[in-house]
């Protein structure tokens, strides 16, 4: 059924959580890069992938943003918060990424970005000591304080929309509480300043839910994904989704354990370790921080491999994940996996991978998708949890009636069925 998709008229602010990181300068850096002709935006299926219309035979192969009625990126205007001051330009420098003669050719709209002061307690990212804060004395006023400055931001800027993403460190792991169960319950702990259940990526998401803009979680720390923001989604009609980019080793194992499964093959132990240098390895060197990662990285194979299916091949498996804060390999991860597999009759083999990837360069194009497929489905009136963006997230948000989907062709089957049943054209039950 065809979607009725109000324009992408005017201007679209992307207001980022922890706009002076590695992944965000990224992000932003390249985006203004790609707009000026600077450079391919390489992994963005928004701006480079094809979507198949109609029949085979009729050979219609259009790119998604010449068919589906996205942002145009000269519209998209970027601001955010941090914990530090730093301006966008210099905070990429910081981060070593990109290149100083990639950051030069966007230098002065680097600059002219600075963070506002952010919502910060050191209890929930213990590794960082944010100096660039809001004061405000309750959860609840430094929700109010993220509104306001939404609200500041849309005027100044001229937006006539605004998505917020979160692209800041992960928090602490905390299990879905009495105070996330229902909105009435959640606003009272806000106003109670109860810090210990209410976390300041949640002043975030109840801020932009709170004003209308879809909020992105790209974190695997406990925020959007609770009957409270479901509640107030669903009150105010807005689009969410997440959490946790899917970019590295993550994103390996949503490949290898549909190849596993389709072949019939079983799994015995699936070792995985990685090496990380940046903040983000220096966050999660903390055990409370790497515990929320954990628990968002071990879900995929079990939910992939359905072990209550099929419990003579998968029914045993020792699945462990390491994560190592090494600063000389900055944002240059490694991601290690010993993969044990059985064979015809109950025979061993083995699967090595080696990943050596770049971090941010791999979750940039994720940001830029995420953030103009949620302006999209704002405007095409469909507000709630975004399954359909499952493809992007190591945890799939899911509500407690449906599991998630972690095979990545079968996310990315949904992705452009999705898109398909938007602008009314015939969906596909397979891949193009």
């Amino acid at each position: 059924m065809e979607h009725t998709i109000k324009p992408a008229t005017g201007k679209l602010g992307v207001l980022i959580v922890g706009l002076g990181g590695a992944v965000s300068t990224t992000f932003v850096a390249g985006t203004l890069a790609v707009r000026k002709g600077l450079a391919q935006p390489i992994g963005s299926l928004t701006q480079l992938a094809t979507i198949r219309l109609g029949k085979r035979e009729e050979n219609k192969f259009p790119k998604i943003k010449d068919i589906i009625p996205l942002t145009a990126l000269p519209d998209v205007v970027f601001g955010g918060w941090d914990i530090f001051a730093e301006d966008a330009y210099a905070a990429a420098i910081h981060a070593e990424v990109l290149d100083e003669k990639d950051l030069n050719g966007v230098k002065d709209e680097l600059k002219s970005i600075r963070p506002m002061p952010a919502v910060f307690d050191q209890e929930w990212v213990k590794r960082l000591h944010g100096t660039h804060i809001k004061q405000e004395p309750t959860r609840w006023e430094l929700a109010q304080a993220v509104r306001k400055d939404i609200q500041e931001f849309k005027k100044a800027n001229g937006c006539d929309r605004i998505v917020v993403l979160w692209s800041a460190s992960t928090e602490v792991y905390l299990p879905m509480g009495a105070a996330h169960q229902s909105l009435a319950v959640f606003e009272q702990a806000m106003k109670d300043n109860d810090c210990a259940a209410i976390s300041p990526s949640m002043c975030y998401a109840y801020a932009a839910i709170s004003e209308g803009c879809p909020y992105i979680m790209g974190a695997p720390n406990l925020c959007v994904d609770i009957p409270a923001m479901w509640e107030l989604a669903a009150q105010k009609k807005v689009a969410i989704c997440g959490k946790d980019y899917k970019t590295g080793q993550t994103m390996i194992k949503t490949v290898l354990s549909p190849m596993l499964k389709r072949l019939m093959l079983g799994l015995a132990g699936w070792f995985s370790t990685n090496i990380l240098g940046n903040r983000d390895g220096e966050v999660l060197d903390d055990p409370d921080s790497f515990k929320t990662k954990e628990v968002s990285k071990l879900s995929v194979i079990d939910t992939i491999l359905q072990p209550e299916l099929y419990p003579e091949l998968y029914g045993n498996i020792y699945h462990k994940v390491r994560i190592n804060y090494y600063p000389p390999r900055k944002d240059n991860k490694e991601g290690w996996d010993n993969i044990d597999i059985i064979g015809w009759m109950g025979y061993p083999m083995q699967l090595k991978v080696d990943f050596l990837c770049r971090d941010s360069i791999l979750a940039a194009p994720l940001c830029l998708d995420l953030v103009l497929f949620a302006d999209l489905a704002q405007r095409a009136g469909m507000f709630g949890i975004q399954d359909w963006l499952s493809f992007y997230f190591k945890s799939p948000m899911h509500d407690f009636e449906h599991i998630p989907e972690h095979d990545l062709f079968i996310q990315y089957t949904k992705l452009k069925n999705t898109l398909r049943k938007m602008i009314g054209e015939e969906t596909l039950d397979y891949i193009d």
